[in-house]
């Protein structure tokens, strides 16, 4: 399946987190599946990438043009497949069009706006696919309690939790991803009538 990767860009990122994200991209090439991301060559992205072209899997990178025209942002030079877009919104549907599943890496705000539209999209019932966050060194644990905290306020839906997971095993998040089976039996209007409560997942 092809798997789209969120991370950051900066090059400062601890080696705590690239050193884990490179053996996510690895063990996806050995398990047959392909990249997609944002073509970029530093931090968590490159990270991701080289851990694929170690595997020897497949890499698609996708990048407005303006990045490059603007050498905003280092691109991954060993992409098997490399494309421009004009737009970051047109960067972000192209991904999400190619991508079977999503996994939501160490990121900023760009990766955060990433996960929440893919997760927004899948409450919508615009798409079943599985997102997986993996949760290096304790990284998203502070995105859980604020999950936590928007659902019990009644923010968000109470179900919500159930349209994604959370993961520091890597066999078990790809575990996941192969094998998840939509919205776990769930359809859109199980979330559009609230589902269950917070106090009973």
């Amino acid at each position: 399946m092809n798997i789209c990767v969120y991370g950051a860009a900066s090059q400062k990122v601890d080696e705590v987190y690239t050193s884990a994200v490179e053996e996510l991209g690895y063990l996806m090439a050995l398990r047959g599946h392909s990249l997609v991301f944002g073509a970029g060559a530093s931090g968590i992205m490159g990270a991701v990438a080289r851990g694929v072209k170690r595997g020897k899997g497949k890499i698609t990178g996708v990048i407005p043009k303006f990045f490059r025209d603007e050498k905003i942002e280092a691109i991954y030079p060993e992409c098997d497949e490399l494309i421009y877009t004009d737009s970051m919104h047109e960067r972000k549907f192209t991904m999400e069009e190619k991508a079977d599943a999503f996994i939501i890496a160490p990121g900023g705000i760009g990766t955060m706006e990433e996960f929440f539209e893919a997760l927004t999209l899948k409450q919508l019932g615009r798409h079943t696919k599985p997102i997986a966050i993996f949760n290096v060194n304790g990284f998203y644990d502070y995105l859980e309690k604020f999950m936590y905290v928007t659902m019990e306020k009644k923010f968000i839906r109470a179900n919500c939790d159930l349209l994604y997971l959370t993961f520091t095993d890597l066999d078990e998040l790809f575990d996941y991803v192969e094998h998840h089976s939509g919205s776990f039996g769930m359809t859109v209007h199980d979330f559009k009538d609230g589902g269950i409560s917070a106090s009973e997942r």
